[in-house]
């Protein structure tokens, strides 16, 4: 179990959302599920929280009523390696009425912000050429979901 973890506040749905994302993520799991208690007559038997892992990393959903919402304020930055891959969790995620933003970021049908990033775009940006991460940048800025060839495309250009 890691020492710190990501809790994810839910209104009713974290059990919902769970075995979403864990079907969403290969490498994924679910652990323990709490329940309310007697402390609160009202949820008394209802899921309080469930643990569950994606690619390695440790979350708590919690159904914690309607008092917070999510905002992409915070936001789960997933590093994707081929574009197979962006396309994938793109279209995984957006499934059941999530929403595409802007340069590879979605919102998810539960309101959790994601960013689907191609591991090449860290490399165009933290490139010692100015140019280069200008035109990589201005070319993610017009995207939505990441493309790597486009991408790659315009940071290459002389």
């Amino acid at each position: 179990m890691d020492k710190i973890a990501t809790c994810l506040w839910f209104d009713g749905n974290a059990e919902e959302a769970v075995r979403f994302y864990t079907g969403v993520f290969k490498n994924s799991s679910i652990g323990d599920v709490t329940h309310y208690g007697d402390a609160v007559p009202s949820k008394a038997g209802e899921v309080l929280t469930i643990t569950f892992q994606l690619e390695g990393r440790e979350f708590v959903a919690l159904n914690g009523g309607p008092q917070y919402t999510f905002s992409p304020a915070i936001s789960l930055f997933v590093k994707c390696e081929t574009q197979e891959e962006v396309d994938t969790l793109w279209d995984k995620l957006l499934e059941g009425g999530g929403s595409p933003v802007q340069c590879g970021w979605l919102t998810d049908r539960y309101g959790v912000s994601w960013q689907i990033v191609p591991t090449a775009m860290m490399k165009f940006l933290t490139d010692k050429n100015p140019a280069r991460v200008k035109r990589a940048m201005e070319a993610m800025m017009q995207m939505v979901k990441l493309d790597i060839k486009k991408l790659e495309a315009a940071y290459m250009q002389e």
